[in-house]
């Protein structure tokens, strides 16, 4: 299970930023070139292990959007992108967004009081973008169904869980140890 993933993260390269270890990969960053058997095992397993029974599936530009629209292409789920930039509409929500690596404003247009959604990412690592967004969708009362990352690398699961008292499921837990990729654990499917 999830083979194409795992080869993937392992063969992986890290990069520093600062003291953050950043693996480079197709589902977290667009790059190397993302196949499309990747893309696809990975919707697959979003599709069977994570509960889409919602009325929209959310996701944060840019690295949920190619995991949204595959989700969306195999569910015929619509889904609503958490954007970069304020486009000013009405009832738009804006959303302050800490990393270990980056702190910046994201924006939420498109959902409503009472909405069932489904939130996917490509990783949690440090937490503080899973974070905010879990609060704001919690403001606008939008039923969060579910919340899964696709990767799961240090501590970040944790905090946001322990900050929202959301559950965050994930496909595979990775870490960098010795400036390498080790998949520690496919954390799905496996009972």
């Amino acid at each position: 299970m999830l083979e194409k993933l795992v080869k993937s993260l392992v063969e992986a390269p890290v990069v520093k930023k600062g003291e953050y270890d950043y693996f480079v990969h197709p589902i977290t960053d667009g790059v190397p070139l993302v196949e499309a058997d990747l893309l696809q095992e990975v919707a697959e397993a979003v599709s069977q292990f994570g509960n889409l029974n919602v009325d929209k599936i959310v996701c944060v530009e840019a690295m949920g959007i190619h995991l949204a629209t595959a989700i969306s292409l195999l569910t015929d789920i619509p889904f609503v992108v958490v954007r970069k930039r304020s486009y000013g509409l009405e009832g738009e929500v804006a959303v302050h967004q800490t990393t270990g690596y980056s702190e910046g404003e994201l924006y939420i247009n498109g959902l409503e009081r009472g909405d069932r959604v489904f939130l996917v990412d490509d990783v949690v690592s440090t937490g503080g973008t899973m974070t905010a967004v879990v609060k704001a969708l919690q403001r606008i009362e939008t039923d969060i169904v579910d919340v899964m990352a696709i990767i799961e690398k240090g501590e970040g699961k944790e905090f946001v869980e322990k900050e929202t008292g959301v559950k965050v499921n994930t496909l595979v837990r990775a870490n960098v140890v010795q400036g390498k990729v080790v998949v520690e654990k496919i954390t799905v499917g496996q009972d």
